[in-house]
């Protein structure tokens, strides 16, 4: 199939379809008029590296997990598990410091609408009046509990 149609049925754009094959992610066949050619290996190709590209992987990093895309092979990709172990740490971390910023703002705002003044020595307490608001909150909406269980 040309690239409009393989586009369509991706949810993706033609633009970001060349640029996997720019990247080095696939390689397509191309029609005597020089079109590009999607094969059906092709298009599930482009599937997973449009799945991986949601889930935070950048090209780089789905380059290195190359055999993960392809049909070949019948059990777990070589290096993907741990490549995804690590994604998972990294978004760990990324959510710990959202979380923390958010719980700051939290006690910031708190501290703003009680009309108090935080002088420096406070900053610690404000620190903690912030996660109990935010595991307040999270309790409230029902999935706190099994998150702070965890040590999330």
């Amino acid at each position: 199939m040309h690239a409009k149609e393989a586009s369509e049925r991706l949810g993706i754009t033609q633009r970001m379809l060349r640029h996997y094959e720019k990247q080095g992610l696939m390689s397509v066949a191309r029609a005597p008029n020089g079109y590009r050619h999607y094969s059906a290996a092709d298009m599930r190709r482009a599937g997973r590296i449009r799945d991986f590209v949601a889930t935070g992987f950048s090209t780089r990093e789905i380059r290195a997990m190359s055999a993960c895309l392809s049909d070949d092979g019948s059990g777990p990709c070589e290096g993907g598990i741990a490549k995804m172990h690590e994604k998972l740490a990294h978004i760990e971390r990324l959510r710990a410091d959202l979380d923390a910023r958010r719980n700051a703002v939290l006690a910031r705002l708190a501290a703003m609408q009680d009309g108090l003044a935080y002088p420096e020595e406070s900053l610690q307490n404000l620190s903690l009046a912030a996660d109990q608001a935010g595991r307040t909150e999270l309790l409230q909406s029902g999935i706190g509990a099994a998150h702070h269980s965890s040590g999330a």
